[in-house]
């Protein structure tokens, strides 16, 4: 009786112990089966889940609080871990971009939170290298798949809000010390690319893009050339080359000319400002390749074909390197093409005859002993044969 009140069973008949008589002598009693006691932990606890799983980005949120939702805290965090996320893996975006949209309109209900990712992202696309393109394509999607549309606007309103306050200040920005300009031209890049990226769907269902923005680069390229400094107009340079011709494309279509002033302020810019000679050949370098269409040739007739003839932009098309800061380095920056001549002085033809500086071949090594720039005649002239042939066949 006492085993059965510690065991919690009752005393009743149904629950006893079972006694089976088994002649004059009594059999061992069978002591009874203990109970299942239920279990609070949670299906999800991460008792279950293998070792090294991030559950972040791959759970589904059913409960109502932040943290055992997503393991985090506040929204905050979840959004700047997911940001850092994108940036250190950009291909993820494609794979993880609808969960995370998912998760957003799970978690932002309220004005305030809108407010909050919207400033997140801005922070992270004008102040992380590299991220401004990432940046506004993850703008475009949240702009069309957020599901908040508040009284104070909805998630593209609030964006457009929230870089209207950095674009008012651009007479200021672009003449304030250079850790200020370097933060303003970190948004300049950003606009641009928000102007590529950003869709605008009509009430016909054509896509089209903000005219807004469209204006407000205008004015931002007059407050660059306002103040020719070399970080100024080389920031100028690299918003013309990311979107010159977008903006012309779009500027013609309204019968404006407003890239025609654009190039005559540059050319003004080259005769008067006071800018290094190296800022001066980037901007040359930008008339000429406004001059070749920005680049694009149609191939539908032989005579627009690019050549080294008719296209002086035609050997233009350098790599972009980057520093160890991973700031983008290209043929917009002064001494690009110095240092660019440096590495390729540098670059080695044969990358097995030399690892880490040191000479594997050896003194009076054969192999390269016996190399002869030149062709033998008959190689030569099959060459040239192969090439006229191969330049009859591609104007065909």
């Amino acid at each position: 009786s006492e085993h059965l009140q510690k065991t919690g069973f009752s005393s009743g008949s149904e629950d006893k112990v079972s006694v089976l008589d088994s002649g004059p002598e009594a059999a061992e009693p069978q002591l009874g089966v203990a109970p299942v006691v239920t279990s609070n932990l949670s299906v999800k606890a991460p008792e279950f889940y293998p070792a090294g799983y991030n559950q972040n980005f791959n759970q589904n949120f059913t409960d109502s609080s932040y943290e055992d939702r997503y393991g985090y805290l506040t929204l905050g965090e979840y959004v700047q871990d997911f940001l850092n996320h994108l940036t250190e893996q950009p291909g993820c975006f494609e794979t993880e971009i609808e969960q995370f949209a998912e998760a957003l309109n799970g978690w932002v209900t309220a004005d305030e939170a809108l407010q909050e990712l919207v400033e997140l992202i801005y922070q992270q696309a004008t102040s992380v290298p590299n991220f401004s393109y990432m940046g506004a394509r993850l703008c475009n999607y949240l702009s069309h798949h957020l599901t908040i549309s508040p009284q104070s606007g909805n998630f593209r309103q609030l964006l457009l809000q929230r870089c209207r306050t950095e674009y008012e200040n651009r007479d200021e920005a672009t003449k304030s010390d250079e850790a200020t300009k370097k933060q303003f031209h970190s948004f300049v890049l950003f606009l641009a690319e928000l102007y590529l990226n950003l869709e605008i769907k009509g009430t016909r269902g054509q896509v089209t893009r903000a005219e807004i923005l469209q204006e407000g680069l205008r004015e931002l390229l007059n407050a660059l050339f306002s103040n020719p400094v070399d970080s100024n107009l080389i920031c100028a340079v690299k918003l013309l080359k990311l979107t010159g011709s977008v903006l012309e494309d779009a500027w013609k279509d309204k019968g404006k000319n407003d890239m025609e002033e654009v190039i005559q302020r540059i050319e003004n810019v080259v005769l008067d400002a006071n800018c290094s000679r190296d800022v001066k050949h980037m901007l040359l370098k930008l008339v000429e390749l406004r001059s070749s269409n920005w680049g694009r040739v149609h191939g539908t007739t032989s005579h627009t074909e690019a050549t080294p003839e008719n296209d002086p932009n035609y050997f233009m098309n350098e790599p972009t390197f980057y520093t160890s800061d991973g700031v983008p380095f290209t043929a917009a920056d002064p001494e690009y093409q110095e240092k660019y001549q440096e590495l390729l002085e540098r670059e080695d033809l044969f990358p097995y005859y030399e690892e880490n500086g040191a000479d594997l071949s050896g003194p009076g090594d054969m192999y390269f002993d016996e190399i002869d720039d030149e062709m033998d005649p008959e190689i030569e002239e099959a060459y040239e044969k192969f090439c006229l042939e191969s330049e009859h066949k591609r104007k065909q």
